[in-house]
């Protein structure tokens, strides 16, 4: 029978503790160290001297910032406590050892007795106290302890019945019952301790444990999957229509339960932020007093959210900030309102609203370059250095930026060079091709699983290429393209599961983005749109890619295919839609192409295909899916099945002819 004990000196305890550590700041480490790793794929940054100088603030501020987060935190100390207790384990002495007498005379355990004899005299002759000279470790009583414990165990190995214990069973006490060590001190099960024991669990699962299940009860219902208040939520549902545009999408983002619950401790300079909405109110005129009066209408007081809004369109006039509180809270209003745009996004794509979800795209890119939406030179505003006056000095008949640059070094402007570097590494969005495809079909039939494959790269305007005027590629001057190749890696990613091809070294991809006027690094993005133009409606949700690879003239395949997978229409037709790609870094570069999907009716399949097809989807009869498809009245596979009395027919048929056979 098994007797159990508890830990007295806590080394089973700390045993058990250590390895839970283990097991748990291994993967946290790993998954912390490899955090915004990059990969071994090359991006660039712009290097015009306003990025320059942004990027070397930013670094400069987080060299004299220590970040702490709550992660590192509990890896740090984790980690410590690790140390501690592995240094505790290995230098705590443990006495458990079995009295084993072969072992103290140094003989193995089968000798006979006269040999125990034999090797008692030789040690006796050494170790006896009276002729052991004493040195400068040893002591008399330590020499005579040795002496003795060596007598012991020749006398234990002489005695029959310790001998036999030992020999049988590896104990001189003979058969021992097992014992079961519990990890768990002592004094946790001592009578006078259990009142605190039992506090210490009711406080835990009586008082810890709701507080915990509470919280993240009543917190996952403040806020929606996207991480907003869901006040918010239904403030951006009831803000938004179908003909909303970007000035809506402005104010709706301004009506953010965020801005409320966010709002900055230390009182901020009334004076200042007053100065700087009087300075807005100039600038826009009848428009803002319009602002003001919606605003008004809809919230009611102008509390702190009005004061995010003018601190937003004061970022969109570029108007100059000089308090350090108002730019500290410009700065973080501009850093959230990207998470409270794609809130928004997921508002208008639910219903399916083109124009709204197209603006408020479009309005991550304004915010991006701090431009106001609808401003005359808007595009060519995002240009370092210009101010309004050399904007509107520009030829309203250039169209691309080459040619602007080219007037700008004409007129030996002094922000030509920045201008030129700029637009060396500009995120023009170009669509090499873009397709609807059904895998393993010829076809489109109703309600099929279609996916849109989209090829995109990146064309700044210092790259000479051959486009369309709606982004779409022409023939250029490339390397011979293997046909087969690019059949092969088409279908490879068609059959992958993933929506995003992956990225072939060497390639170059955008790292950060000219956007002199965001207060972070901003690595820009694209969204992916399937739009029908004329009902003005979204066909599927879009889709946000990153990571565009640039054109190269050395490589033949230098774009990367993108996917959207969405269910064909239920009835049969041409439909004509519009394909966008849109960015949220850079203004007036998007990409647009008009594409057909023609829905065809099964009946336009080959019988093989048709046959194919049945194989493929028809459910056994016999099966679950089957009797599902059957309750609903759908087609199913017939079960291929023998009765009884065919069975024994044939059987017969065949003892018949094994007769026939042994007669002949």
């Amino acid at each position: 029978m098994a007797s159990y004990t508890y830990d007295e000196t806590g080394n089973m305890a700390l045993f058990f503790i250590i390895t839970i550590l283990f097991m748990i700041l291994v993967p946290v480490t790993l998954s912390h160290i490899s955090l915004g790793s990059k990969g071994e794929i090359p991006s660039t940054a712009c290097e015009c001297s306003a990025c320059v100088n942004k990027r070397t603030r930013i670094r400069n501020h987080e060299k004299g910032t220590i970040r702490i987060t709550k992660k590192s935190l509990f890896i740090t100390f984790g980690w410590l406590a690790f140390g501690l207790l592995s240094y505790k384990v290995a230098t705590t002495k443990i006495d458990n050892k079995i009295y084993d007498p072969f072992e103290i005379l140094g003989i193995g355990m089968g000798s006979s007795e006269k040999e125990v004899k034999s090797h008692y005299k030789k040690l006796s002759k050494i170790f006896h106290p009276d002729k052991v000279k004493l040195t400068g470790n040893d002591t008399a009583e330590s020499v005579a302890a040795r002496f003795v414990d060596i007598t012991k165990a020749y006398k234990a190995l002489t005695d029959v019945t310790i001998r036999k214990n030992l020999e049988d069973y590896g104990h001189p006490d003979g058969r021992q019952e097992v014992t079961m060590g519990i990890a768990l001190p002592a004094w946790i099960v001592e009578a006078h301790n259990n009142v605190w024991v039992l506090a210490f669990y009711g406080v835990l699962f009586g008082v810890g444990l709701p507080v915990i299940v509470g919280n993240w009860w009543f917190g996952s219902r403040r806020k929606t999957k996207d991480g907003v208040f869901t006040q918010t939520a239904t403030s951006f549902w009831k803000a938004l229509t179908e003909a909303s545009d970007v000035d809506d999408v402005v104010s709706a983002i301004a009506r953010a339960t965020e801005w409320q619950a966010t709002a900055p401790r230390g009182m901020t300079s009334r004076d200042a932020l007053h100065t700087l909405e009087k300075s807005v109110e100039t600038e826009l005129g009848p428009r803002w007093v319009r602002i003001r009066q919606q605003f008004q209408h809809a919230v009611g007081a102008l509390d702190i959210r009005w004061d995010s809004l003018v601190l937003l369109y004061a970022h969109l006039l570029r108007l100059p900030v000089e308090d350090p509180a108002l730019q500290k809270r410009q700065a973080y209003v501009l850093l959230q309102t990207p998470a409270l745009l794609n809130a928004l996004l997921s508002i208008t794509t639910t219903r399916s609203w083109s124009q709204p979800t197209i603006a408020a795209m479009r309005l991550h890119a304004y915010l991006a370059q701090g431009i106001l939406p609808g401003s005359p030179g808007a595009r060519w505003a995002q240009l370092p250095g210009l101010n309004n006056d050399e904007i509107c000095a520009l030829p309203g008949s250039s169209r691309d930026f080459a040619e602007i640059i080219a007037v700008l070094e004409q007129q030996k402007s002094p922000h030509a060079a920045d201008a030129r570097k700029a637009v060396e590494h500009w995120g023009r969005i170009e669509i090499v091709d873009v397709a609807f495809k059904v895998i393993g079909e010829r076809i489109v039939t109703p309600q099929a699983l279609v996916h849109l494959v989209i090829k995109l790269r990146i064309s700044p305007p210092n790259v000479t290429t051959a486009t369309k005027t709606n982004g779409s590629a022409e023939a250029e001057n490339r390397p011979v393209v293997d046909v087969d190749e690019e059949v092969r890696l088409d279908n490879a990613f068609l059959n992958n599961p993933k929506d995003v091809e992956d990225l072939q070294s060497p390639i170059t991809i955008p790292g950060s983005a000219h956007a002199p006027l965001w207060p972070s690094n901003h690595k820009p993005g694209w969204w992916v749109v399937l739009a029908d133009a004329k009902n003005d409606r979204l066909v599927v949700p879009p889709m946000k890619v990153t990571d565009v690879p640039f054109a190269e003239t050395t490589r033949a395949r230098d774009y990367r295919s993108y996917r959207v997978k969405f269910q064909a229409p239920a009835g049969t037709g041409l439909f004509t839609w519009r394909v966008l790609v849109v960015s949220d870094t850079y203004i007036g570069e998007d990409a647009v192409k008009d594409l057909q999907l023609r829905v065809e009716e099964f009946t336009a399949l080959t019988a093989d295909e048709q046959h194919k097809e049945d194989e493929i989807s028809d459910p056994e009869e016999d099966s679950l899916a089957g009797q599902m498809a059957a309750m609903r009245g759908g087609p199913v596979k017939k079960r291929r099945e023998e009765s009884d009395d065919e069975s024994s027919t044939d059987d017969d048929e065949a003892v018949v002819n094994n007769s026939s056979s042994d007669s002949d």
